[in-house]
């Protein structure tokens, strides 16, 4: 299932940038299906990183407030984190979902 942002605008950053962000506590969904459904679908991105090397868009948010968005390969995802290519880590509690192309 593709995301789509709500927010008004959307930064685009690169995957490299992420481990200078600041990520709030709390999660981004504050729904249970709908992390489930995150959760899910972060799976779905780790076979498609390792069994084909495909990338993804990742929307997420900071601890600002501000959506961003990067493109990139997930090589591993756990209950808290997503691993990217680059060997950085996301929090998936900051993740807004995702769009698979």
């Amino acid at each position: 299932m593709s995301f789509i942002p709500t927010a008004p605008t959307v930064e685009i950053v690169e995957k490299e940038v992420i481990g200078t962000l600041h990520f709030a506590l709390e999660d981004v969904l504050a729904d249970e299906a709908a992390r489930q459904r995150r959760r899910a679908d972060a799976d779905r991105a780790v076979t498609l990183g390792n069994a084909y090397h495909g990338k993804l868009d990742i929307y997420f948010q900071t601890a600002d407030g501000e959506t961003k968005r990067v493109a990139t390969t997930i090589w591993a995802a756990d209950a808290d984190h997503l691993t990217l290519k680059s060997g950085t880590s996301l929090p998936l509690r900051a993740v807004l979902g995702f769009d698979f192309y």
